[in-house]
């Protein structure tokens, strides 16, 4: 995948990540969705290191871990804020 699919899936995966949580980081949207960008390359990145499914492109196994990692970084987003 290129640059702007990268940006786009993560757009995506970034939005479904604020229905899921909808709890909001500093930035409300646009953080949301800038952390479902970085949970994206993240969730990816751990697929591929645990289980070596890879974010391949716009297909359902690479949603569901983009999204997971999506959630992730949010979590951990919030847990920074609290601390």
């Amino acid at each position: 995948m290129n640059l702007l699919s990268w940006i786009v899936f993560g757009l995506i995966v970034g939005v479904i990540a604020h229905y899921l949580e909808p709890r909001q980081f500093l930035g409300g949207w646009i953080g949301n969705i800038i952390l479902g960008i970085i949970g994206a390359v993240i969730g990816g990145y751990i697929g591929n290191f645990i289980f070596g499914v890879t974010v391949t492109g716009f297909n359902l196994s690479s949603f569901a871990i983009a999204v997971i990692g999506a959630l992730i970084v949010l979590w951990a987003s919030r847990f920074y804020q609290r601390a």
